[in-house]
């Protein structure tokens, strides 16, 4: 079982890879479909804009998961790279949600009109919102929800006796 961990993730990450582009080909489909046949006489240039305009951050994101979430394999199969965690925390997690906000404005824009296109402007101010609670908790010490301040880390009855007595000593053989 050499790298099982290797080869779990490179799994991970080309199922959660081709899920991806099947979601992102079936939504700009349907945005495509239902512009084209049903909704033709509200289809303009300035629809198209706003599409190219609001879609691209997606499709580059997505372009950007496959180029760093795709394993790479030898000529045996065995796994070369996996890739990175496309389940990471922190810059990950958030392209996701850039990426499936995307996806419901395109969906949104395809059915109501144009005017679903300003859902996607919720992005930019929840990114400026996570931006300034950690610029406020940084500069403010770190307090919890209600802006009471975490207490420090209490010390154990252990390490507070080794502390009364003048620390732990090392020993030299």
């Amino acid at each position: 079982m050499a790298q099982k961990a290797t080869k779990t993730l490179a799994a991970a990450n080309a199922k959660r890879l081709q899920q991806t582009l099947y979601a992102t080909l079936i939504i700009h489909g349907i945005y495509w479909l239902l512009r084209a046949i049903v909704f033709r006489s509200t289809f303009t240039r300035r629809s198209l804009i706003l599409y190219i305009l609001f879609s691209t951050p997606q499709l580059f994101i997505n372009f950007q998961f496959t180029r760093i979430g795709s394993p790479t394999y030898n000529a045996d199969g065995s796994v070369k790279r996996s890739g990175e965690d496309l389940e990471a925390k922190g810059l990950t997690e958030y392209m996701w949600d850039v990426t499936y906000w995307t996806y419901g404005c395109i969906l949104l824009a395809a059915v109501l009109g144009d005017w679903a296109w300003w859902l996607w402007g919720v992005m930019p101010v929840y990114s400026v919102y996570l931006a300034w609670t950690t610029y406020k908790g940084v500069r403010g010490g770190y307090t919890d929800a209600a802006g009471v301040p975490q207490p420090a880390t209490t010390t154990s009855k252990r390490q507070a006796k080794m502390e009364k007595r003048g620390g732990q000593k090392m020993q030299y053989r």
